[in-house]
Order: C-alpha cells, then structure tokens, then sequence
C-alpha cells in the first residue's frame, strides 16, 4: 500500500519539487495551497506522469482555523498522511517600523503556528501506528538575526528549535522530524512575495534551483536527518555564524541587507 504525503504551499517553488520528489518515489499525494487552478494543474500533471492518488485541498493556511479545517477534511475522506511536509511561509522586507502589520501577523501565523498547529494534529495518529516523518522548510535565515527582514528571520529560528526539540521528543517511537535549511533558491516566488528585488545583495547570488533543494531535503528526510543544510557554501557560512561573535553576524547581515540609504 502506498504511503502517503501531505505537502503545504504545494503550488510553485520548492513546494512543487518536493511533490515531484515523492510522486517518483510512489507516494500517494495530498497537496495543499491557496490557489486551486494551480493545484489543479499540478494534480493533472502528475497523474499523468506518476501512478499514485493526488488530492488537492485549496486553503490560506494564514488563517488561523485553516490547519483544523484541513485535519478535518483529510480525516473525513479516510487519507492516513505519512510524512508531513510543513513548507508553506513567506517573508517580508524592510524595517518593522514601517512594516505592513497586516502582512507580518500573516507571515508569523503561517511560518510558525500554523506549522506547530498542523504538527500537533498529525502527530497523534502517527504516534499510534508507531510510523511517520515530518518535514518542515526553515531557512539558512534560522542561524542569524535578520536585520530589515527580523520578523522572518526569527520565525525560521524557531522553525529550526521547534524542529530539533520535537525530533527529541519522539526518538524512539517511529517517527523523525527534519528540518531543511536551504538558502536563496531560484525558482520561487519568496524574493519578488517579500519585496527582496531592491536589495543588491541578492541580486548578485548564484543561486541553486528549487528541483535540487527539494532533493536534498528528500533525502535528508529518509536519512533521519535532524537538520539538513543545503549546499556546501551554506553550510560554511552556518559554522562561521556559529562562531563568530552575535553582534558581528547581526551587523553584517544588516550591513547585506540593507534598503538604499539606511
């Protein structure tokens, strides 16, 4: 019987390759986004190139009763989700005192209690079969402060805390949980959704596709890998923040990002 994988923000970019990924690997699919035209054609599309079962489920997953509404529905049509794939987040740009609120309590909701939400509802029933993986999207942004993206930064922080002490709690009993780390990925809509095209700095990177982070994180998730940092660069920079002093790594990621005049 094939297994089964619930996937978050399964529409474009990293969420889309992950789809791709455990649709070659036989996986049965659950995939979840706001916009059902493009679930839609993604569904058509692997059905045709992939043998398992594609379900779609079109919610803003920003609204706090959204993760309770899709537990509900997936329970009500009888799906077992075996890995849960928590990658649906956004960020936003520019300094917090000039932040639309609005977006920023969108894009606290999103990358964390939704995500700590979805968790607590799929775990359970994980815990009783004695089987299951959760895999949930950070950012390399989760070693650092981000000064001028704070609020993203910080919630892919605890993304990454949340992540390493969950996959404590459940050593032991079947179930892992890994954390993916990637860095900048071309082919997403993260840089154009948090209004990155005025920042120099991100303009000049050579950034990997979304096809490859999406692999790696395949990977890294049958592995049991706790956390997993895509790309050899990335990494180093990781273990350089780790030990270099705080204030240091905070001005220098400051100093990057910085908007024109500031």
């Amino acid at each position: 019987m094939a297994k089964t994988a619930l996937i978050t923000g399964a529409s474009g970019g990293i969420g889309y390759e992950l789809a791709k990924v455990f649709a070659t690997h036989a996986y049965d699919l659950i995939l979840v986004a706001r916009s059902t035209d493009k679930l839609q054609q993604i569904q058509s599309e692997l059905t045709q190139s992939h043998p398992g079962q594609v379900h779609i489920f079109s919610y803003d997953l920003s609204q706090p009763a959204s993760p309770l509404a899709l537990f509900e529905q997936v329970q009500q049509q009888g799906l077992t989700v075996d890995v849960l794939v928590n990658n649906a987040g956004f960020g936003d740009y520019g300094p917090l005192a000039e932040c639309d609120w609005d977006k920023h309590s969108a894009l606290l909701q999103l990358n964390m209690v939704t995500l700590t939400h979805l968790t607590r509802l799929f775990l359970p029933p994980m815990l009783e079969r004695g089987s299951g993986k959760v895999l949930n999207v950070a950012s390399t942004a989760a070693f650092q402060p981000g000064p001028f993206m704070a609020a993203y930064y910080a919630s892919k922080a605890y993304v990454m805390s949340f992540t390493e002490a969950l996959a404590h709690e459940v050593d032991g009993t079947g179930i892992t949980a890994t954390v993916l780390c990637p860095g900048p990925t071309r082919g997403t809509d993260f840089q154009a959704r948090a209004k990155l095209g005025e920042v120099e700095f991100f303009k000049q990177l050579k950034l990997p596709d979304a096809a490859a982070v999406a692999q790696f994180g395949y990977d890294a998730l049958e592995r049991n890998q706790v956390v997993a940092v895509h790309g050899v660069l990335n990494r180093l920079l990781v273990f350089t923040n780790r030990i270099m002093p705080r204030r240091t790594v905070t001005n220098a990621v400051g100093r990057l990002q910085a908007p024109e005049g500031k």
